[in-house]
């Protein structure tokens, strides 16, 4: 029995690190057309093994959904003489535009303080401010700016989410909003044993504009004079089109 206890202690590690993720989505892309209103991605996988199957219940998985980087500045108002004035602020040099987390149980369970630190996963290790880490230790800064995000549906944390079938397959839903980034996305899936990350897939989520709206778009980016002088003939001949049916209404 002894002999048996050791032997397991030492194929334990090996049947660990002979896990690896293989993963499958329902859109390879995103478009984002007049009529947009959010899109829903589905993300699917199984867990390939070479060894017997360890204990289930140290098993997590952890997905990441990621969004272009953007700065922001996050300003403090405070009532002075009956006016609402900014009287202080803090800037966000890289923040994920959308930032989801789906696990499957409670994040703090699934995953260790110190593989969050290597890996970047949490929403806390993903912002960076001014001075690198002078962002983070202003909390109500820090609160303040993702609850803001959170409030427009940008930033989601959706734990025990990720449904895991015999301890091989799994699968989530994440939902993008309408008001997305365009960009190239990101998708992390992370594996984990006792809240150690022992292997992690990467793949790329294109979102971007089709149609019309592209073409807006790259005018208004590549031709600025040009977008603001069209804008401005749409306005004149919307407004005189808009006369003219209203004078034709009270003849």
């Amino acid at each position: 029995m002894r002999l048996f206890a050791i032997l397991l202690a030492l194929m334990w590690p090996l049947a660990v690190q002979a896990e690896e993720i293989v993963l499958g989505l329902s859109k390879d892309e995103v478009t984002i057309t007049a009529t947009f209103n959010g899109s829903e991605i589905l993300l699917f996988g199984a867990i390939k093994r070479e060894l017997p199957l360890p204990p289930p219940e140290t098993l997590g998985i952890i997905i990441a959904v990621a969004g272009p980087n953007e700065p922001a500045t996050v300003r403090r108002k405070e009532r002075v003489g009956g006016i609402w004035v900014n009287t202080a602020s803090e800037r966000v040099d890289i923040a994920p535009s959308f930032y989801a987390i789906a696990t499957s149980g409670p994040l703090a369970k699934v995953l260790l303080p110190v593989e969050d630190l290597n890996h970047a996963i949490s929403w806390q290790r993903r912002i960076v401010g001014e001075g690198d880490e002078s962002f983070l230790q202003r909390s109500d800064f820090t609160e303040a700016f993702v609850r803001i995000k959170a409030a427009d549906g940008l930033y989601q944390i959706l734990e025990s989410s990720v449904d895991i079938e015999d301890s091989t397959l799994f699968h989530t839903r994440i939902n993008l909003p309408s008001n997305i980034t365009e960009g190239n996305y990101t998708a992390r899936i992370f594996l984990t044993r006792d809240g150690r990350v022992i292997d992690e897939y990467v793949t790329g989520i294109p979102v971007f504009k089709v149609g019309l709206e592209r073409w807006l778009y790259a005018l208004s980016q590549n031709y600025a004079a040009l977008y603001g002088i069209l804008s401005l003939l749409v306005a004149a001949l919307a407004g005189w089109g808009a006369s003219a049916i209203f004078s034709a209404f009270r003849r």
